[in-house]
C-alpha cells in the first residue's frame, strides 16, 4: 500500500584530529550502523558497523558490533613493536582489517551486491596509514580509501561516495609536513527495488 517512508542516507566519517565515526543509514525501520573511525595518538578506534583500524603498536582497534545479521568487521591491529607507525586497516563489510605490520593493513573487502541489475561491491574498510619507510595499506575493494605515507608525501584517499566505504588513515609523524587526519569516508546509500504490479 502506498505510504510515506523516512529514508536517511548516513553521511561518511570524518578524518580529523579527534575523527568522527560515520552515521547511520535508515530506510524506515531498518538501520544500517555507520563504521567506526581509526586510532589516533591519543584515542582508540571506535566500534561500528564496522571496526576502525588502530594507531601505533597497540591493540586499539574498533570491533565490529554484535548486530545480526552481521553488518562489517573488525579493524585491523599493527603487530610490528619494532616500528609502531603502521596503522591496522579498518573493516569492511566482508571481512576483517588487515594487520600493521611490514606496512600499513589494508582495509577489509566489502561485499557485492546484485540489487540495481548488475553486481556491485560495496563498504570496503580504509587501508592503514604509515609513518616510516614502508608501503600504506591498500583500500578494501568496494571504495575503500589507500592509506597515507609520510615520505613520499603521499595523502590518504577518501573512500568513495555512496557506498559506505572507509578512507585511508594518515601516517603523519613528527617533524614532518604531512596533514595529520585521515581521510573521510564514503556517504552510505539506499536503494530500494520493488515489484510493479
Amino acid at each position: 500500500t502506498a505510504s510515506d517512508i523516512t529514508v536517511t542516507v548516513g553521511a561518511g566519517g570524518v578524518g580529523t584530529h579527534t575523527n568522527t565515526a560515520g552515521s547511520n543509514s535508515v530506510f524506515s525501520t531498518i538501520t544500517s550502523t555507520g563504521g567506526g573511525h581509526g586510532g589516533g595518538n591519543a584515542h582508540q578506534g571506535s566500534s561500528g558497523g564496522s571496526g576502525g583500524g588502530a594507531y601505533s603498536g597497540t591493540t586499539n582497534a574498533g570491533n565490529a558490533g554484535s548486530f545480526s545479521p552481521v553488518e562489517g568487521y573488525a579493524g585491523g591491529v599493527n603487530s610490528n613493536n619494532l616500528d609502531p607507525y603502521r596503522g591496522g586497516g579498518g573493516g569492511g563489510a566482508n571481512e576483517a582489517g588487515g594487520n600493521g605490520g611490514n606496512g600499513g593493513g589494508a582495509g577489509g573487502d566489502g561485499t557485492a551486491s546484485s540489487i540495481t541489475g548488475s553486481s556491485v561491491t560495496r563498504a570496503g574498510g580504509g587501508g592503514g596509514g604509515t609513518h616510516s619507510s614502508a608501503t600504506p595499506g591498500a583500500g578494501g575493494s568496494g571504495g575503500g580509501g589507500n592509506g597515507g605515507y609520510v615520505h613520499n608525501g603521499t595523502a590518504p584517499i577518501a573512500g568513495t561516495t555512496n557506498t559506505g566505504s572507509g578512507g585511508g588513515g594518515s601516517g603523519s609523524g613528527s617533524g614532518q609536513s604531512y596533514p595529520a587526519n585521515g581521510a573521510n569516508g564514503g556517504s552510505g546509500i539506499v536503494i530500494i527495488k520493488y515489484q510493479f504490479q
